[in-house]
């Protein structure tokens, strides 16, 4: 899901919201702190709408940075802090910061797909990450028959996952730990820099005929068996298994 109003009516909203929240907090008689600390958390949930991560980090700190300017931090006790934080590691656990914090997929970018790519009835497709549901959602409408799966580390964005896509089956996990031998296709919208290493797990346990599909980002010096345009403009890049072996340009940026 993405913010349809344009920048910066967004991290506006967030930060009048935040205030909202903090205002009506303390006439029910909530104590400033505890006021400070819901409506922080707040603007950090709702910088998971953001569509890039510096619009994120705006969103998420645009109510705390204005309350210190108002009211400095003196005497604000060390706690009051520690919760947004703990919301954002929630979200954003560290092991998964080298990942694609936050890639939402347009519900329609994948519409057609299915005339460009056979698969078979029934078949298994992950979404290899799967933030929001996103993913999933676009998914369902390409293979309206498939059996779609999702993994993601986040605990709370796995949770939205199935709230948003209760036809897929999600779970939280660690996709590169995840065995992806027994999909038909298994779709990522990641960051270049994680495409080598998606590569070398695809080569190691996709079966023959299975298919990796990246949005927006191709896996360096590995051609693609099809680049097809989504209805919004961008590239999926699809690669059919078994991929080629790892050319000199995909070695050299291996993590």
């Amino acid at each position: 899901m993405r913010w349809r109003w344009p920048w910066p009516l967004p991290a506006v909203f967030v930060w009048v919201g935040a205030w909202g929240w903090y205002a009506g907090l303390l006439a029910l008689g909530i104590g400033a702190a505890g006021a400070f600390a819901a409506a922080a958390s707040l603007s950090v949930l709702a910088s998971l709408w953001g569509d890039s991560r510096w619009r994120r980090g705006l969103i998420a700190l645009g109510f705390p940075l204005s309350w210190v300017l108002i009211h400095g931090a003196a005497g604000v006790p060390a706690w009051v802090w520690l919760l947004p934080a703990a919301v954002f590691l929630l979200l954003y656990p560290p092991l998964a910061w080298r990942d694609a914090p936050l890639f939402p997929t347009p519900p329609d970018a994948l519409d057609g797909l299915r005339d460009q790519v056979f698969l078979p009835p029934m078949a298994r497709i992950l979404d290899a990450g799967a933030g929001l549901g996103d993913g999933l959602r676009a998914l369902e409408r390409a293979f309206p028959d498939a059996r779609l799966e999702g993994v993601e580390r986040s605990c709370p964005l796995a949770q939205l996952a199935r709230w948003r896509c209760p036809a897929a089956r999600v779970r939280r996990g660690d996709m590169w730990a995840t065995d992806w031998s027994g999909y038909d296709m298994v779709y990522l919208f990641q960051r270049p820099e994680t495409m080598p290493r998606a590569a070398q797990k695809a080569r190691r346990e996709l079966r023959p005929g299975a298919w990796l599909a990246s949005l927006e980002f191709e896996v360096p010096g590995c051609p693609p068996t099809l680049r097809w345009t989504c209805p919004d403009g961008r590239l999926l890049w699809l690669y059919q298994a078994p991929l080629p072996p790892a050319g000199p340009v995909e070695g050299e940026r291996l993590p």
